[in-house]
């Protein structure tokens, strides 16, 4: 298929978390615009409001980049500010994307829109989670030879459902499901999620195409003051939920009972935690939450850590952890599939059951020289000129 196959990206994910920090999943859609503009290939964005569908061309696509890398989406206008459910960020953010659109129309009329403005052939790609339903999905097709491909980034909603927000299941089982029936391709980050995904639709879906996503360092930035960085010190990163097991590294950090290296927790809080956030809101010794850093300043704590540490139960490519192996920083992490095949020799795996093992690992690396990094031999940085060979193929 040729390269100058139009698409038509859905940027609803990146509009809706206006005025908000960027997830991994963002990332990748930002990612997406971002390499799809530059491309020169025929581009158009769809995007959902609360008050209907926006169709934006190139230019309005690249404001809607520009705004989510400044965070400057500007003030809601009066329709936004009409819906009372969205906070301001969010309303401002439908307003941005409201006047970069070159035409708008409400759900029932999207597939009339959508032929009126794209040519045949359109390659529609969500893969931000954001959107999917099968109206849309039905509206696309509308348009002659049109294509869907969606990314699934991982099943761990069903693998792991109790550690779930309420709802999340059932929500995403549809999804899963939609997009087995409705999709010309799926696309995931790994083999491991790729197999997950088979697991779980079986026979008669369509291909599913792994491609591991692209690793991009933010520029070191200064960090906030008062972080000490006088004494051995780990980062663990990540949304502070059930999965990411915070508790292992909770209970360790009270064995050291002030006498061991500091944890620093960077991320926001999420659900089904609440036992971890009263530990938290008590005190641990040498335990510290930073929730408000930005991607620089992450990097900036990263380089000075003994290790990065990724005790989680499941993850679907787990970011951090090739971005900490990217800049040279050790990464102590569970023993899973999915960080056996993105950081091969860059990782250092243990169980999550023993916890003896995991101290004594913390141990010896806070007696290590931090600032002596050694590059892992065989470890490859994943780029996404690489995930855009394999991803856009075809689509």
């Amino acid at each position: 298929m040729s390269e100058a196959r139009p698409r038509l990206l859905d940027l609803t994910r990146l509009v809706s978390r206006s005025g908000r920090g960027l997830t991994g999943v963002d990332r990748v859609e930002l990612a997406y615009a971002t390499a799809l503009s530059a491309r020169g290939d025929p581009i158009w964005a769809l995007v959902r409001t609360s008050l209907g569908f926006l169709l934006l061309d190139r230019r309005g696509l690249d404001t809607v980049v520009a705004a989510t890398k400044t965070g400057d989406w500007g003030r809601p206008d009066l329709l936004s500010r009409l819906s009372l459910k969205l906070d301001r960020a969010r309303q401002a953010g439908q307003s941005h994307a409201r006047a970069q659109a070159i035409e708008r129309c409400l759900p029932r009329n999207l597939g009339r829109m959508l032929k009126r403005h794209l040519p045949s052939g359109i390659s529609y790609l969500n893969v931000g989670h954001s959107n999917f339903d099968r109206q849309v999905f039905a509206a696309v097709r509308t348009v002659p030879d049109a294509r869907v491909t969606v990314m699934i980034h991982d099943t761990i909603p069903l693998d792991l459902p109790d550690l779930q927000r309420p709802g999340s299941v059932d929500a995403f089982g549809h999804k899963l499901r939609l997009a087995a029936l409705m999709a010309d391709r799926i696309l995931t980050p790994t083999e491991a999620s790729r197999a997950d995904i088979l697991r779980h639709l079986g026979d008669g879906c369509p291909p599913v195409i792994a491609a591991h996503l692209g690793v991009e360092a933010p520029a070191a930035e200064r960090l906030p003051d008062g972080i000490d960085l006088s004494r051995p010190l780990f980062v663990v990163l990540g949304t502070i939920e059930p999965r990411k097991n915070h508790v292992l590294l909770l209970d360790i950090w009270e064995e050291f009972d002030g006498k061991g290296p500091q944890l620093f927790i960077c991320g926001r809080r999420g659900w089904r935690n609440e036992d971890v956030f009263a530990r938290l809101d008590a005190g641990l010794p040498r335990v510290t939450e930073l929730g408000g850093l930005t991607d620089g300043q992450v990097r900036t704590l990263l380089e000075q850590a003994q290790a990065l540490l990724f005790p989680s139960l499941a993850e679907g490519y787990g970011l951090p952890a090739i971005e900490a192996a990217a800049l040279g920083v050790p990464v102590i992490c569970s023993d899973l599939a999915v960080f056996r095949e993105t950081l091969g020799n860059a990782g250092v795996y243990l169980p999550v059951t023993d916890r003896y093992l995991w101290k004594k690992t913390l141990e010896e690396y806070s007696r290590r020289d931090g600032s002596k990094r050694v590059q892992v031999q065989g470890f490859k940085v994943h780029t996404w000129d690489n995930h855009f060979r394999i991803a856009l193929r075809d689509a």
